[in-house]
């Protein structure tokens, strides 16, 4: 969340940001609240001060032997008023930290301004389209023709929007994660495998609560919730935490299944793997100091990047406009893939700078060497890659006239040449 004293000072400018991402917050309302609580403030101090120069009149009072009844009454009189003034700080604060709660992060200035996705800039397209001889299919049609993807017994299980994978499928699944954990371990990053349920607060901490609360599924019971990536278990480690700052940066890498209720795509890409309720993500997370973290994200990027290299699946990074940015984040690439069955550009990662918005929901601070002063890391993450995402541009760029799919050399060790 942003800093209230930032935004009493930098007013403005926060109101700019804002207006860059389209949002209709107002301020004003919040920046009463936090001049009357810090008016309230003053007050309660004066009268702290007040009562402790009673206080030693009482002891004045009762060494010279003389009624204190009075001086009593108005120390306790004192003592009530401040009670009461506290509640309403409190009560203040609490409106205040709900609103903090829903204001999104600000653009970093190199993000371009724009409305919405259509004023994304595409700012680099690697690899050649692949041209067929043949009619080109989507992934669902080739999935389903090889038997390695069944989406009627998805439907049976569970319902819409879940996939079933069989056999040589099932197998692809499991060695993409393996390559890419194998990968992102090789650059360094520490493996975790956290769990895959977690508190309110852990949610809150990364900003998913509580505004995206209609996309969580919740195990009501247990006041748990299904991460929606593992972007949320992971920068959550550090919760209330001081790091050194020897340990910066950290650079975790996890593979989960993810859990997304999707409830604003109502129509939207009912078929195939693109957007299920469960889907399984390699994750990266990184937590570092400030000034590095734009050099962070590129390094970020770089190291997505390689695994669709690799995979020799052409791809193009957008950097995101202001009103189309993520709640929590900073600045923002999208890496997509070419789709050559769909005929179309497809989301497979989103590289995200979050300063420290994130980080000053949960606390979590470095302390330097020589410094007294604790300062917020910076948090950063980017989908390394979406499995299911991924499954689906191998199927359409590397289907077969016959029907079947070859594999990508880097993966034939993990599971053969091909699917026929």
């Amino acid at each position: 969340m942003l800093d209230l004293k930032f935004i009493r000072e930098n007013k403005q400018k926060v109101e700019k940001g804002l207006k860059d991402r389209k949002e209709t917050i107002f301020l004003e309302e919040l920046l009463s609240q936090d001049k009357t609580s810090r008016e309230f403030l003053t007050e309660v101090e004066k009268l702290k001060h007040q009562r402790k120069e009673i206080s030693n009149q009482v002891a004045v009072l009762k060494r010279k032997g003389e009624d204190i009844a009075a001086v009593t009454l108005e120390t306790k009189k004192i003592g009530v008023n401040i009670k009461e003034l506290d509640q309403k700080i409190r009560e203040i604060r609490e409106k205040i930290k709900k609103v903090l709660f829903i204001i999104p992060n600000l653009p970093d200035s190199s993000v371009p301004v724009g409305s919405n996705a259509q004023d994304n800039k595409i700012i680099k397209e690697w690899g050649t389209k692949r041209v067929f001889d043949f009619q080109a299919r989507e992934h669902w049609e080739i999935g389903t023709g090889l038997n390695i993807l069944d989406f009627n017994i998805a439907t049976k299980l569970s319902g819409s929007r879940f996939s079933f994978l069989k056999g040589k499928g099932a197998l692809l699944e499991r060695a993409l994660i393996d390559f890419m954990l194998t990968l992102h371990i090789e650059e360094g990053y520490e493996e975790v495998m956290p769990p895959f349920m977690v508190t309110a607060e852990t949610m809150r901490g990364t900003g998913q609560l509580p505004k995206f609360e209609e996309e969580l599924y919740k195990c009501r019971d247990d006041d748990l919730y299904l991460i929606p990536t593992a972007e949320v278990p992971l920068t959550n480690m550090y919760r209330g935490q001081i790091i050194s700052q020897g340990e910066l940066p950290l650079n975790y890498v996890a593979y989960t299944p993810c859990f997304r209720r999707e409830a604003g795509s109502y129509g939207k890409d009912t078929k195939g793997l693109i957007r299920n309720h469960q889907f399984n993500k390699v994750e990266l997370v990184k937590l570092v100091k400030p000034e590095n973290s734009e050099k962070e994200l590129e390094k970020l990027l770089a190291d997505v990047e390689k695994v669709l290299q690799l995979l020799e699946i052409p791809y193009r990074i957008i950097i995101l406009c202001s009103g189309d940015l993520g709640f929590s984040s900073a600045k923002t690439y999208d890496i997509e893939v070419w789709m050559p069955g769909e005929k179309r550009w497809r989301e497979i990662s989103s590289c995200s700078n979050f300063t420290d918005f994130q980080s000053r929901r949960m606390n979590i601070k470095y302390k330097e060497p020589q410094g007294k002063k604790l300062k917020l890391v910076h948090t950063l993450n980017g989908s390394g890659l979406a499995i299911g995402r991924t499954f689906a541009a191998i199927l359409e760029n590397y289907q077969q006239k016959n029907g079947s799919v070859k594999i990508p050399k880097v993966l034939e060790s993990r599971c053969g040449k091909e699917i026929v």
